[in-house]
Order: C-alpha cells, then sequence, then structure tokens
C-alpha cells in the first residue's frame, strides 16, 4: 500500500498519503490496525448478547478459524469476561469446557506448534466445533463453511460472522427457522474498514491519532452501527442481514437523490 501511495504521489507530484489505506505507520498508516477487524466483531458480538440477553460473563464462544481475526478476538472476548471454549483451524481444534487459557495457545501456535496438538485441552474437529452448545459461534476462517448439509448440527444462541460469506443462503433460512440470530459479516467484521476510514481522515488532516483515540472512534463507529442495524430489524421485522444491507444502500441512494444529477 506504501509503494501504491508512493506511485501515484510521483504522478501527482507531492505526497498524497490519503491515496492509500493500510499503509505502514512511517508513511502515514494508523494506529490500531492490528486486531481491527476482530476488535470490531467483539463488539458486534457484545451488542448482540445485549440484545438477546445473555451476559458476557461466562457466556460460552467458540471460535472457527484462529488467524488474524480468530486469534486476536478470542482473546479479546476473555477480556470481556467470555469463556471461549473452543477454537481451530486447519489442522483442527481445542476444546475445553471451562474455557481454553488463550494466551498459551496464541504462545504454542506462535511457536510452531498446531491446534490439533496442543496439550491443555481436549482435540475437536471443526464439525464437531460448528456442533457445540454454545452461546456465541464465530466463523471467522472461511467463505461457504455453514451450509445446508450442517446447519442443523448448529446449536448456538447467536453466530457471529468475523469472515466473509461464511454462511450459505439454505443456512440462513435453516438458522431463522430455528430462532439462532446470525450478525452478518457486512455489519460484524468491518471493523477493519472503520480503521481504513479513520487512517484516510488522519491523512487528510495531516495528524496521527493514538492508539486509543483510534479504539475509541472505532466503538463509537460499531456502536452506533449495530444500534441502526438492531433497530431496522425490530422495526420492520426482517432479519439482521436485510437489515443491514438496506441501511447501507438506503444512505447511497438518499445521497444520490440530495445530490442531485449533472449534467
Amino acid at each position: 500500500m506504501a509503494w501504491m501511495m508512493d506511485t501515484y504521489s510521483v504522478s501527482a507530484g507531492y505526497s498524497v498519503h490519503g491515496a492509500t489505506t493500510g499503509k505502514p505507520l512511517a508513511v502515514g498508516g494508523s494506529n490500531g490496525w492490528a486486531g481491527a477487524t476482530s476488535r470490531g466483531m467483539v463488539l458486534a458480538a457484545l451488542e448482540a448478547m445485549r440484545q438477546k440477553g445473555i451476559d458476557p460473563a461466562g457466556a460460552s464462544v467458540a471460535i472457527q478459524g484462529f488467524g488474524k481475526v480468530g486469534a486476536h478476538a478470542a482473546q479479546f472476548f476473555a477480556d470481556e469476561g467470555c469463556r471461549v471454549v473452543a477454537v481451530s483451524d486447519v489442522t483442527g481444534g481445542c476444546y475445553r469446557e471451562s474455557g481454553l487459557e488463550i494466551a498459551a495457545i496464541q504462545e504454542w501456535v506462535g511457536c510452531g506448534g498446531t491446534l490439533d496438538s496442543y496439550d491443555g485441552a481436549d482435540q475437536i474437529s471443526n464439525a464437531e466445533l460448528f456442533a457445540l452448545d454454545v452461546d456465541v459461534l464465530v466463523p471467522a476462517a472461511m467463505d461457504g463453511v455453514l451450509t445446508g448439509q450442517n446447519a442443523d448440527t448448529v446449536r448456538a444462541r447467536l453466530i457471529v460472522e468475523g469472515a466473509n460469506g461464511p454462511t450459505s443462503p439454505e443456512a440462513d433460512t435453516i438458522f431463522a427457522d430455528k430462532g439462532i440470530t446470525v450478525v452478518p459479516d457486512i455489519l460484524a467484521n468491518a471493523g477493519g474498514v472503520v480503521v481504513s476510514y479513520l487512517e484516510w481522515v488522519q491523512n487528510l488532516q495531516s495528524f496521527s491519532w493514538s492508539s486509543e483515540d483510534v479504539d475509541r472512534k472505532l466503538i463509537a463507529l460499531m456502536r452506533t452501527a449495530s444500534h441502526s442495524v438492531w433497530a431496522l430489524a425490530y422495526d420492520k421485522r426482517i432479519p439482521l442481514r436485510l437489515a443491514a444491507h438496506v441501511l447501507g444502500v438506503g444512505k447511497v441512494a438518499e445521497a444520490h437523490q440530495v445530490r442531485g444529477l449533472y449534467p
């Protein structure tokens, strides 16, 4: 992203830091990038828990995917008092009913260990993780992992989409019939995009905010978005996924009409 910014700047004849986002700090990047998607996802999950009357303190969470989204999210959930009982990746997973030691698992994986060989918990497959009786299930790896073939096995009260498109339309229908609430990817994993926007704003102002400032703004924006989506879903009696898209498309349509067409 720094190279793209530099190329654009050379063509413009001066530095245009806002041409791209996701840059290193040395060339106009933003503090708060690490874990931004995970942080936003946990904020969306906490709002969903509040709406569904689930106390985060001790709430059980299972996370499929232990990469840059899932690993950070596991720690953020634990920091909020949740009980992360299972995590998994392509190698397999681990499970402990009383809750996993996330920092220890992160250290294990960071030193080259695999989740299926971690000896501090029981081994579990991805299929078994999806079927766990938990408060929150987080698919945070690949798309298309929750389908019409395995949706019936899911027993979570909430599904929070950390990955892009992890739930098929068939699975969505099954979850709706079972009363399982799905917090859609367009809302749940928007934290990275939010911080990308905040980087652009800083570039326009030729200013750099602290990690604490960025986090406060991320929290405010994610909470506002979550409240808006939930309010519309309740008002129109529609799923959260549809409510999120209605709001997004509606904002673009309203701006288009207000701005007008010229020429």
